[in-house]
């Protein structure tokens, strides 16, 4: 029986280890699901979202197991896994909230003829398979397990190899909460497998969170299967700021830092490049590199990091090439790696870097690092900075920088911005932040389809129209 294990990243040590199951016996799973989904959407919507805030109560109960254990998993540091668990929380509550009107039928009341009458169903579309991320194994995967099942489908739910207890947990919640057991099931499979379920004729869609390659993979399996399966691909991001001219600096430089090294920069929607306007840059650049100084990389178990490891050796040598291929093209590094001891070749610790002198010919400014480094280049202009902006193969998120309450023509500015941008969200003074009102959502080779919000729901379910000619004589 084939296997795979989770190493933790600050250590390298073996944390779980999840067996494959058969090809027969994946059969078997989705089978349960396609038949335990006919009779999960035949209960009323209403008792399915009183099993969501049940879930939601099961789910708190477990909240002071979850540090430490997702810490093993992927490395970020104890202290800020507390945040996801609330992010994760708040996400479910706002879903549930709208779950009711998401779902009602679409009356056409007013502009029916007489003796017609004519509406709108949302249906479930059956077995969903959601495939999820490491970088955020609870925060992400929320968006789409959640609604999928309130809205009466089942769900298979693939976690990374590196987060297989997250899933777990998740599933363990759901069904304490009254979720039957075939309605949500853990599937832990190799890559190969993986493509076998995608194209599953019983698989009716495929949420996948993860690489732009992992995504490629997804679609082509989906494309190349018997059925038309549907697929929304959640990617990766180069997601880039711009500092106006007003912008007030001091708070603009504590959310910019954070927005690129939280989780050490492994977030889809991490800033992972910013610009500049020339009259405050050398100004930004002092303030900006003053703060990154001084994270206290280390043990991610440890109370006091802030700063982790990256999620394994291979991903930290990759990070490290990308900053030494920028230097060597001309960048400047301003943070010394003596300030971080710990960072050393051979390990996942990797120091935080800010970059100076870059331009769009580096990798560091276009190819997506996901690690705990950010390049800033000065721009002269709007003009520039959109035009730098949008040179990106990725469009997921996009943030703007200025005094918009104190000048008009700055929230007139940044409203051309929202026009311009080729990206699936644009922030006013905020960054790295999904608000689950709003689509989630992404452009280019940051993927297809919509999360969270009303849209969340549509895409988790297909429409049906009735149209009933009720008088015949």
């Amino acid at each position: 029986m084939a296997t795979q294990t989770t190493i933790s990243p600050h250590n390298q040590q073996p944390f779980v280890t999840r067996e494959y199951p058969s090809e027969s016996s994946l059969d078997e799973t989705i089978k349960k699901a396609a038949l335990a989904q006919k009779a999960w959407c035949k209960v009323p919507v209403g008792d399915r979202i009183s099993i969501g805030h049940k879930f939601m109560e099961e789910f708190k109960s477990m909240s002071n197991e979850l540090p430490l254990e997702t810490t093993l998993q992927m490395g970020r540091p104890i202290s800020q896994i507390p945040g996801e668990i609330r992010g994760f929380l708040e996400r479910a509550e706002y879903m549930l909230s709208i779950a009711s009107k998401s779902l009602a039928d679409v009356s056409l009341q007013d502009t029916d003829k007489p003796g017609f009458r004519r509406y709108i169903k949302r249906e479930p579309l059956g077995v969903v398979l959601v495939i999820a991320p490491w970088n955020f194994p609870y925060l992400v995967s929320i968006n789409a397990v959640l609604p999928a099942i309130i809205a009466g489908n089942s769900v298979l739910l693939k976690p990374s190899p590196q987060t297989p207890v997250t899933a777990e947990r998740f599933a363990t919640a759901l069904t304490r909460a009254g979720v039957p057991k075939d309605v949500i099931q853990v599937v832990h499979m190799s890559p190969s497998l993986t493509s076998y379920a995608v194209q599953h004729p019983q698989v009716d869609f495929v949420s996948f969170t993860g690489s732009v390659v992992g995504g490629r993979s997804v679609a082509r399996a989906a494309s190349e299967g018997k059925s038309f399966t549907g697929v929304a691909l959640e990617l990766g991001g180069k997601d880039p700021a711009y500092v106006r001219p007003d912008a007030d600096l001091n708070y603009t430089v504590a959310e910019l830092v954070d927005g690129a090294f939280f989780n050490s920069g492994q977030s889809c929607c991490a800033v992972e490049r910013i610009y500049v306007h020339e009259s405050i840059y050398d100004s930004f650049i002092d303030k900006y590199a003053a703060v990154v100084k001084a994270y206290k990389l280390g043990d991610p178990t440890k109370p006091e990091t802030n700063l982790g490891p990256v999620v394994s050796l291979a991903s930290a040598e990759r990070i490290r090439k990308q900053i030494a291929d920028a230097v060597k093209a001309g960048a400047k590094a301003l943070v010394p790696e003596e300030l971080f001891p710990i960072a050393q070749p051979g390990t996942t610790y990797v120091a935080p870097q800010v970059l100076t002198d870059v331009n769009h010919s580096m990798d560091v400014m276009m190819e997506e690092t996901f690690g705990p480094v950010v390049g800033v280049q000065r721009v002269s202009s709007d003009e520039e900075a959109i035009r730098l902006m949008n040179d990106s193969p990725y469009g997921l998120t996009a943030s703007v920088w200025t005094n918009a309450e104190a000048n008009q023509e700055s929230e007139e500015a940044f409203l051309k911005f929202t026009d311009e941008l080729e990206t699936g969200t644009v922030f006013l003074n905020r960054c790295d932040y999904l608000d689950p009102a709003l689509a989630w959502t992404g452009v280019k080779e940051s993927g297809r389809g919509v999360s969270l919000s009303k849209f969340g729901y549509d895409q988790l379910t297909r429409a049906k129209s009735v149209h009933m000619k009720i008088k015949t004589t």
